[in-house]
């Protein structure tokens, strides 16, 4: 979709400078969980960033999860924004993304949590299973990922590089119905596919995507 306008719905903090955004979902605009969008707010800036669907559908609203850079370019106007301000979106992008599988295992490092919630809801939304490994060292979206603990997702919070290994190795499966996602910035990559191998998935038959 080229870029068009919408509103904000909702806004709500989801942790230390971190927010997730509810935005009206514009006409033919269809995403999956893992997607990102084109993100702008052409009032106040001629910048642009891209931010990944954190909510497991857009059928009326959907979310993206914002980590505000109080020094950054977007990041005191996005810390500013309100129900019914305008926003600009386009896309979405990216082929790491949720098409179904039976069985998901998301690796997340630091933003990564966006779309690795997103994913793992709309999973268990379609009567499939999910394992959530996040690592960051001020974890967000707390009460999400106690809802999908609640609702039998499989969830760990290591709080150190080896403990991602010892999470991964317990989460994957093997299945051959089983598709592992990694979303985080490179060093987090490299944690997360060596544990993949350690824990005899294949790390090249995951779907990943580089924050930079």
């Amino acid at each position: 979709m080229d870029r068009t306008t919408t509103i904000v719905e909702a806004i709500r903090s989801v942790g230390s400078d971190a927010v997730a955004i509810g935005l009206a979902t514009p006409t033919d605009f269809d995403a999956s969980p893992g997607q990102f969008v084109k993100f702008s707010l052409p009032a106040v800036s001629d910048h642009s960033r891209f931010y990944t669907v954190s909510s497991p559908a857009v059928r009326d609203t959907f979310e993206i999860t914002v980590e505000i850079d109080p020094d950054g370019e977007l990041g005191p106007h996005i810390a500013d924004l309100a129900v019914g301000d305008e926003v600009a979106i386009s896309g979405p992008f990216g082929s790491a993304y949720y098409e179904g599988e039976d069985r998901v295992v998301v690796l997340a490092g630091g933003p990564g949590v966006g779309p690795a919630i997103g994913i793992a809801e709309r999973a268990l939304d379609d009567d499939g299973e999910a394992a959530l490994v996040y690592r960051d060292d001020e974890p967000i979206h707390a009460d999400r990922l106690d809802a999908l603990a609640d609702r039998g997702a499989f969830v760990r919070l290591p709080e150190t590089d080896g403990g991602v290994a010892d999470a991964v190795r317990e989460a994957i499966t093997g299945d051959p119905d089983e598709q592992v996602f990694v979303y985080g910035f490179a060093d987090f990559l490299d944690v997360a596919t060596d544990a993949i191998e350690t824990a005899g998935g294949d790390a090249e038959a995951a779907k990943v995507e580089n924050f930079g």
